[in-house]
């Protein structure tokens, strides 16, 4: 047999194999139901790796013998978000859930809305950029306006497509009839990169037993992860996706009415079974709703299932289904009026009081900050916790060697939520432990500290002569939203300021 005849019979092959690849990767992925055992599965890749070493040419860039990760990167690229990727409005209360759906209703001018409800996974939101169906750019969010780009570490991610498959039936109009799907010439689908709990726990077993940093949490485990300059070292960590955005709805549309081969998109919903059909991994917990009644009812319900999931959630989402009435809501500031996400209760722990530290900011307002026995908090450990101010410590009674409730404000921010009153030393009012003052003078340089009359903050009067100031005046003259000084970090503030190299920002 000649030479060509076996590179043709390998690029035949090669074919079969990738396409059986995919598929499988469907039925894992998307649909989770794999058919096949993972050695199986290994089998047909490591073929596939062996046919493209023995046939170089046979390489593409969606092969997924390409996962694995390329050359190490000098740096990230900034990427522009357009449209930029909004935050959400929280709600805590169902209260807030019931204002918000009647803000809703006002503005659509209906008697009741239908909404796509899902879960709010705690990860690292991401945009994906497809060209003729190939993945070509993914970038984190950023401030929501600017990100990065990570294109290369999220190729190494298996649940991310890197070519779009036509796969599922048909949604919306002409549903239940089988049909080839097609896609703009490009697409940005939203999603969120996340860590599972099992690949988290069993990461950081690994790590325990060769001595190497474990991550905190699930979410800072799938940042970090995202953030390594060697994707090979991506490659290892244990990642998954899931799509809950397709950007650019009209591009569908025209998209549609050109290729007259699938039904556009009408809902939130109908964008989902869109995106699942190409291949992208959806949340199965995704579900209409109908109404306040019928958000807070799928809240209770995640609330409830929250322990049993095989990944982290802080929340859920609620956004009005139908995209025409999105389109009339619009937006407010930086975010939309037809989305909100309800957060679960702050998760709690008690711990003991050791101090009261106080941080000086960029204007010389003193804060207060509780130094705390370590705590193991919503999936961090706590040491400090916010006090804000000296009338928020009168208010709530704190005093060195109280016990006390930290709370992780919206699951992020700790705070000092209250004392535990029955744990104090003595039953007299105050027991013996003595009440806290702000100091007279500031704590870094010295200077005078006054309270301004009708606030309740306390400022050094030092200005710039104060290190503290000065390192914050600096870190904010420095920052992205002022002049965007590449950099000028922290690390080296602090000690152009400790040298007194710098006197001031101008």
């Amino acid at each position: 047999m000649s030479g060509t005849q076996d590179a043709q019979r390998a690029a035949a092959r090669a074919d079969e194999l990738r396409a059986e690849i995919a598929r499988h990767d469907y039925q894992y992925y998307v649909l989770d139901a794999p058919t096949i055992p993972d050695a199986e599965y290994d089998r047909l890749l490591r073929e596939l790796h062996e046919l493209e070493q023995a046939f170089p040419d046979l390489v593409t860039p969606e092969s997924p013998t390409q996962r694995v990760g390329g050359e190490p990167l000098e740096g990230f690229a900034e990427v522009r978000h357009a449209p930029p990727m909004l935050s959400l409005a929280n709600a805590f209360s169902e209260e807030e859930i019931r204002q918000f759906h009647d803000r809703v209703i006002r503005g659509l001018e209906v008697e009741h809305v239908d909404y796509a409800a899902e879960p709010k996974l705690d990860g690292v939101a991401i945009s994906l950029h497809y060209e003729d169906g190939r993945l070509r750019q993914a970038a984190t969010r950023g401030d929501g306006t600017v990100g990065e780009e990570v294109t290369a570490n999220v190729r190494t991610i298996a649940a991310v497509p890197l070519k779009l498959e036509a796969r599922g039936q048909g949604h919306g109009r002409g549903q239940g009839q089988s049909r080839t799907r097609r896609w703009p010439a490009t697409l940005e689908v939203r999603g969120e990169i996340y860590m599972p709990l099992a690949g988290f726990e069993a990461y950081n077993e690994r790590a325990r037993a060769e001595g190497r940093k474990e991550f905190v949490n699930p979410r800072n485990a799938a940042a970090g992860s995202l953030r390594q300059l060697d994707p090979r070292l991506t490659a290892q960590r244990p990642l998954a996706f899931y799509a809950y955005g397709l950007v650019a709805q009209e591009a569908v549309r025209e998209a549609a009415r050109e290729a007259t081969r699938y039904a556009a998109p009408d809902s939130q919903i109908e964008a989902l079974e869109l995106l699942r059909s190409w291949g992208f991994p959806v949340n199965p917990q995704v579900r209409r709703v109908r109404d306040a009644e019928g958000c807070l009812e799928y809240y209770r319900e995640m609330a409830a299932k929250r322990a049993q999931l095989p990944y982290d959630i802080d929340g859920v989402v609620f956004k009005v289904d139908r995209l025409e009435q999105q389109e009339t809501l619009g937006f407010v500031s930086r975010a939309p009026r037809w989305a909100i996400a309800h957060k679960f209760p702050a998760q709690e722990e008690i711990t003991r009081l050791l101090g009261i530290d106080v941080q000086v900011g960029r204007t010389g307002t003193l804060t207060p900050v509780a130094r705390l026995e370590p705590v193991f908090v919503g999936g961090v450990t706590v040491t400090n916790a916010t006090l804000h101010n000296l009338d928020e410590i009168r208010r709530k009674d704190v005093r060195v060697g109280d016990w006390v409730v930290v709370r992780r404000a919206g699951d992020v921010i700790p705070e000092l939520a209250r004392i535990v009153a029955e744990r104090r030393q003595s039953n007299q009012p105050g027991g013996d432990l003595p009440e806290f003052e702000m100091p007279a003078a500031c704590p870094v340089c010295g200077s005078a500290v006054e309270r301004v009359e009708g606030e309740a903050a306390f400022r050094c009067t030092g200005g710039l002569f104060c290190g503290a100031q000065r390192i914050r005046s600096l870190l904010h003259f420095a920052s992205r939203k002022a002049m965007d000084i590449e950099g000028l970090g922290e690390k080296l503030v602090v000690q152009l300021v400790e040298k007194n190299l710098v006197r001031s920002v101008a």
